[in-house]
């Protein structure tokens, strides 16, 4: 991060006078920790930018993996992330948390590499599962006839005496639900990532995908459900 860190502190003098501009009054709590944060960036503090990225920065690698090949591809489109948000910060208006802000920019610039290292064949891909007339679930696991028509025919594989612990410690499953992640249409491996393993808050995934919330949990559920399909075939084969 040193290359950022330098840029951001050369960078960071044409922001100061945005700070100057911003003095309307702030809210108490986690939200006047962040403008505290963001005052700090805005003065040129190094620690301050060294103390986001070390809250960000991890998170950051693992969205980016969702999007490109390796490892390598996602340091370079968060490097490229931090560069954006250094050049950025005088025009940040605090219309959404600061995380949500960063999420985006680097969701969108992780996207657009990931279509020039043709990791997905087209940039329609990212917006075309929208089908809300998909089933959430496979019909075929529900009775189609008869006095228990609609309830299942084959209920989800229960985890009763599989759990997470012994789950986890199956490299095999972790490699499942992996596998089961990256096949994802990448709409829905959006909301999985940000939600399920970064634990973004349902209201900021929001913002950050310009989705409605019913939408989020259409996707969600479609996605959850595709990944315990995956765990449920390995767990039927152990």
């Amino acid at each position: 991060m040193n290359a950022v860190a330098s840029t951001y502190t050369k960078s960071i003098g044409h922001t100061s006078s945005a700070s100057r501009r911003s003095q309307a009054a702030r809210p108490s709590g986690p939200a006047k920790s962040e403008d505290t944060l963001i005052a700090r960036l805005r003065r040129g503090d190094e620690e301050a930018f060294d103390e986001l990225v070390n809250q960000q920065h991890g998170a950051l690698i693992r969205m980016a993996m969702g999007y490109v090949a390796d490892r390598e591809v996602a340091e370079e489109v968060v490097q490229d992330t931090w560069m954006t948000v250094i050049q950025s910060l005088d025009r940040f208006e605090g219309r959404s948390s600061l995380r949500t802000w960063i999420c985006g920019i680097l969701i969108h610039k992780a996207k657009d590499r990931g279509v020039r290292e043709k990791r997905h064949t087209t940039f329609s891909a990212f917006e075309s599962y929208d089908d809300d007339n998909e089933e959430a679930v496979d019909p075929s696991r529900f009775q189609q006839t008869g006095e228990w028509a609609g309830h299942w025919a084959f209920p989800p594989q229960p985890w009763d005496d599989q759990t997470p612990e012994k789950i986890m410690a199956s490299q095999q499953a972790v490699n499942a639900m992996q596998r089961a992640i990256e096949a994802l249409p990448a709409t829905l491996k959006d909301v999985l990532i940000l939600r399920d393993v970064e634990g973004v808050e349902a209201k900021e995934v929001c913002e950050m995908l310009k989705i409605t919330e019913t939408n989020l949990y259409v996707r969600l559920h479609r996605a959850r459900e595709r990944v315990r399909a995956a765990v449920e075939t390995y767990l039927s084969g152990c």
